[in-house]
């Protein structure tokens, strides 16, 4: 067991900087893709620009989670990595569209397993007492770089071109991994990577252990692919030429809370600031559905960000809680798979729901306020069970 209290070490310090490159990377070029496929001609197929990457990283889980621990966190990082490079330098080549949406699938097995082993490396080298903190901090520069990445695509595509967007974010990937060699291995007793670790049986696609906060957290993550699908409507609805004015505001808001959730669920538990964060999205998500004006909706953005502040680095603190050191990998895994059929599942039932019909936004909006409410709900029956060093969440 850890006996240190400090967590800001210089390996924690090279992996904080790994996340915010990797995630700088894959999220420099999302910006000028829908523009980039109808050149090719392929405006018929901009919805499987997301899709296909979140379809590739969801199936890709189970395995990161498994290799992680077999194989090393280390090893499971740098191959997420090694895809972003790798397909990032073909974009320019496959220039036709069936080549594209070859590689948006190929590139969502980046995501699939660059977060799972850098999450669980954080989870070994971090002390308990410390762990929902170093989660906070840890997000908040994956967050940073989901933030800058867009920004710096944009700006290197308006200077110089589509193509050079595309090499920047390869060779930011591999920035991302040579810092990385740096770091020693967590994992002990590491095995030789075979074939049969690629063979996967029933009990290694789910953690049992930690369905709950995964199942909190798909709850959770159902708003946000009603955001990511509905709001740039919704801002055009209302009259607001930018249309990433709300995921500027409710980003910005979520990088202000991340540190203090986390400690906060350090010292009171996981459970009470998951209640605070599942109300917290009930309510954003309502003053959504009414919002009239260009500010109230940019208040809400501001709550939402709140929300997804509090519910991502204290669920991923609660997974590591709950999870064996030996199973880790999986359980992180499984986390993964919650929030990408949370935003999967919100984003079709949202464009379902909304038929491109601007009277059927409230009715959108609700439902996401009423399935987070469920998180709530679901929260209230779940108690602290202190017999034990870490404090664990039990039915």
């Amino acid at each position: 067991m850890k006996t240190k209290t400090s967590f800001f070490t210089v390996d924690f310090s090279i992996l904080c900087l790994s996340s915010f490159l990797f995630f700088s990377s894959f999220n420099m070029i999302i910006p000028e893709l829908p523009a980039y496929l109808t050149s090719l001609g392929g405006e018929d197929y901009k919805g499987f620009i997301i899709a296909l990457f979140t379809l590739s990283a969801g199936l890709s889980r189970p395995f990161s989670g498994k290799l992680a621990d077999k194989i090393g966190r280390i090893p499971v990082m740098m191959i997420g990595a090694s895809v972003c490079f790798v397909v990032g330098m073909l974009y320019p080549l496959l220039s036709f569209v069936g080549g594209f949406l070859f590689l948006r699938f190929a590139h969502g097995f980046s995501t699939g397993f660059t977060p799972t082993g850098a999450s669980a490396y954080v989870a070994d080298i971090v002390p308990y007492q410390k762990r929902g903190e170093a989660m906070g901090l840890f997000s908040l520069f994956g967050s940073m770089g989901m933030a800058a990445g867009p920004a710096i695509g944009g700006w290197l595509a308006t200077v110089l071109s589509i193509e050079a967007v595309f090499y920047v974010s390869a060779f930011t990937a591999i920035f991302s991994i040579l810092i990385l060699l740096k770091l020693k291995e967590t994992l002990p007793n590491k095995q030789r990577i075979s074939l049969s670790m690629l063979r996967l049986k029933r009990d290694e696609i789910i953690e049992k252990r930690v369905l709950l906060p995964a199942g909190i957290f798909f709850l959770c993550a159902f708003s946000f692919g009603v955001v990511l699908t509905i709001i740039p409507d919704f801002s055009t609805y209302l009259g607001i030429e930018n249309k990433g004015l709300f995921f500027g505001v409710f980003t910005l808001s979520s990088l202000g809370i991340r540190l203090l959730a986390g400690k906060t669920s350090d010292r009171y538990g996981r459970v009470p600031v998951m209640r605070a964060a599942s109300a917290t999205l009930v309510f954003a998500m309502a003053l959504i559905a009414f919002s009239e004006s260009k500010f109230a909706l940019l208040g809400s953005g501001i709550l939402f960000g709140c929300a997804v502040g509090m519910y991502s680095p204290t669920t991923a603190a609660w997974v590591v809680d709950l999870s064996l050191d030996q199973f880790r990998g999986r359980a992180l895994a499984t986390m993964y798979i919650a929030l990408e059929a949370g935003i999967g599942i919100g984003a079709l039932v949202s464009g379902f729901l909304f038929a491109n019909s601007p009277e059927n936004f409230r009715l959108v909006f609700l439902t996401s306020s009423g399935i987070a409410g469920l998180a709530f709900v679901a929260l209230l029956f779940v108690r602290k069970n202190r017999s034990i060093a870490i404090d664990q969440e039990v039915i």
